[in-house]
């Protein structure tokens, strides 16, 4: 299993021979809703990767409908041609864009790409009421390999457990408490309860990344925690799992992983 942080939420997913592009945001700028003065953001630092330097990509994977997981701006310039997996919020979008191959999955609804990865639907983050998107459970069915991605934060009511064996966790270990909404990223707090109940080898921190944001809402959201503070509570659990922080377009490699 290999894992390409492009930055913030937006990921290359090497396993069961495949490559996944997940939640791309690779075109400046991100805008919210389509109002600037909302929410604007930008890398400070080129990208490594751009939709015309994108590997041969297989499929892409998209968690949520909202600007930052589901940027038309980047999707307009790749592929149409490549199959989508997407939550039903998203699904509109990219159909509207003209993707060919597009599939809707729902909470614990299941994707199988040749018969060698499967991809589950799990509940996620509630950003509008009665909204709940999407994270995914893939199973590399060649290596018995399972990665669970969940860029925001999983609902408490969600039976986690209902998982089973994961070996790598990508989530946040920074949280935004966004107006109205309350806590839609999870934070130290929450992060430490997915790697007490998974127990997973490796556990890599999302939704973090070198850009700059403007408009009223950065103002208004509230941060917690930090990598560091994550850091510190995960070794002093004693539990084995392995933070790993990869800097933007960094490749990791998972090759210890043991049954």
């Amino acid at each position: 299993m290999r894992l390409t942080r492009i930055d913030l939420n937006s990921w290359l997913f090497h396993l069961a021979g495949r490559t996944i592009l997940v939640d791309p945001w690779l075109v400046d700028p991100l805008v919210f809703y389509g109002q600037p003065w909302l929410f604007t953001a930008s890398h400070n630092t080129p990208l490594a990767v751009t939709p015309e330097t994108l590997p041969p990509i297989d499929l892409i994977l998209i968690s949520q409908g909202v600007d930052d997981h589901c940027h038309k701006p980047t999707l307009e310039r790749i592929d149409r041609a490549i199959p989508v997996v997407a939550s039903p919020t998203a699904a509109k979008t990219v159909r509207q864009l003209g993707y060919q191959q597009v599939t809707t999955i729902a909470h614990w609804e299941t994707f199988t790409l040749d018969d060698t990865l499967k991809i589950t639907a799990i509940p996620g983050a509630e950003l509008q009421p009665g909204r709940v998107e999407n994270g995914y459970l893939l199973s590399d069915r060649t290596t018995d390999e399972n990665l669970y991605y969940e860029p925001h934060l999983f609902p408490l009511k969600t039976p986690i457990e209902r998982l089973g064996r994961v070996d790598v966790v990508i989530a946040p270990v920074v949280g935004q408490v966004f107006p109205l909404l309350g806590q839609v990223i999870m934070g130290p707090l929450e992060a430490m309860h997915l790697v007490e109940t998974l127990k997973p080898h490796f556990f890599v921190p999302t939704a973090i990344g070198d850009i700059r944001a403007d408009g009223i809402l950065p103002k208004l959201i509230q941060t917690i925690g930090s990598v560091e503070e994550f850091r510190d509570r995960l070794l002093a659990s004693g539990l084995p799992t392995q933070l790993r922080v990869p800097a933007a377009g960094e490749t990791l490699e998972l090759t210890a992983i043991v049954r």
